[in-house]
């Protein structure tokens, strides 16, 4: 698949960087890519947060109140 990369320019505090180039350092990874990763799981995070939003009223007339009322009723 073929897609145009766009560049984002973010401002971080110097301690952010400081951390983020640690971590690059000791993962062999660059700086883009853990960005990159991160910002693919916050939004993964926040979608799925959306959707149990979204879906507890039914859930709750279903009698799921707790995530151990979805596993009682799956196991």
């Amino acid at each position: 698949m073929l897609y145009m990369e766009k560049t984002l320019n973010v401002r971080i505090t110097p301690d952010l960087k400081r951390q983020l180039d640690a971590l690059s350092r000791r993962t062999h990874r660059s700086s883009s890519e853990l960005v990159r990763e991160s910002l693919r799981r916050y939004i993964a995070t926040e979608r799925l947060a959306g959707l149990r939003k979204m879906t507890m009223p039914l859930a709750e007339a279903q009698g799921f109140v707790t995530d151990d009322d979805v596993f009682k009723a799956v196991s």
